[in-house]
């Protein structure tokens, strides 16, 4: 059965940058959703939100903009905006666990409201033609709230419907639960996407026996922790290439020129590296060692000089 990989947004880490060093270096994924626009009540797009869309920087990318709101206004603003950026759909994030994003009843802090969602769609369907696409969980307390939305999201055309199969209360802790998402699949009439903890060719076949009618399958952390993964799964192979370390140090090093680039003084790249870190350190045998060296390295030539060992150790 032939299948779809999706990259899943994770703010502060799925930029432009890394959506073209990851389809450079690895590929294997479909498409691509950029992190979410927030507008905090203002209608106004903030210039890193316009830069990550901006089509010259996704030349190669087939790249879907997702927003967080719960307003329908702003989704209006957002729709048109991402329009007029060429782009004919638009995914609306109600899976963020975050508690700053929760608690302002927005992300997975949403699902426990269906009139609000209805109010939102309904708003977005009669006065947008934009495509709506969504990202969800399965609730923020719990996985019945999905099922009391889910015939409120029936009455709407809605291309389909990613589900991370954990609670917003869970944030990335405990397990998925695979029952709940079947429980999605026995209760919708819309097209659902799965998402959550396919982190090895062997999670993913286990997962797709699992769900025998999923073709779309997202991979979030996962995708950072191991880049190759996404190219490995199309391939059906556990085996990564002979010049692994040469393919991630290429891969490394655009990432960090282009952040070296565009943020401001070493704080800055050296906390977005020491971030993308805490996820690249699973490639190595010894994870825990790794990232730890890393977090040790304050200066920019310290950094430099531990990413060189690291690599060089393999």
């Amino acid at each position: 059965m032939s299948f779809t990989l999706l990259s899943s947004p994770l703010q502060g880490f799925t930029d432009f940058r890394f959506r073209n060093a990851q389809n450079k270096y690895f590929g294997g994924i479909d498409t691509f959703y950029s992190p979410y626009i927030r507008l905090n009540g203002k209608l106004v797009i903030k210039s890193s939100y316009e830069r990550d869309l901006l089509p010259e920087n996704n030349t190669d990318l087939e790249v879907i903009p997702q927003v967080i709101t719960n307003d329908a206004e702003e989704f209006l603003f957002v729709a048109n905006y991402v329009k007029q950026l060429g782009y004919k759909e638009l995914n609306w994030n109600l899976g963020c666990p975050y508690p700053m994003v929760t608690k302002s009843g927005m992300g997975s802090g949403l699902i426990g409201s269906p009139d609000k969602i209805n109010a939102v769609l309904e708003k977005a369907h009669s006065q947008s033609d934009i495509i709506v696409s969504m990202k969800m969980r399965l609730g923020y307390e719990n996985s019945q709230e999905i099922l009391d939305v889910l015939p409120v999201l029936d009455q709407y055309p809605i291309k389909n419907i990613a589900i991370h199969a954990r609670l917003g209360k869970q944030l990335y802790k405990g397990g998925v639960h695979l029952d709940a998402f079947q429980a999605c699949i026995d209760n919708t009439k819309h097209k659902l996407y799965y998402n959550g903890d396919i982190t090895s060719v062997a999670k993913f076949k286990e997962m797709q026996e699992r769900f025998p009618s999923i073709d779309h399958w997202m991979i979030g952390r996962g995708l950072i922790a191991d880049p190759f993964l996404p190219s490995m799964i199309k391939n059906d192979t556990v085996a990564y290439p002979q010049n692994k370390m040469e393919v991630f140090s290429a891969f490394h090093d655009t990432l960090y020129e282009g952040y070296s680039e565009s943020l401001s003084g070493s704080t800055h790249i050296l906390l977005k590296m020491h971030h993308l870190w805490e996820y690249f350190s699973a490639t190595f045998s010894n994870p825990h060692k790794v990232h730890k060296n890393i977090k040790k390295a304050k200066s920019i030539r310290n950094y430099e000089a531990t990413v060189k060992e690291i690599i060089a150790k393999g």
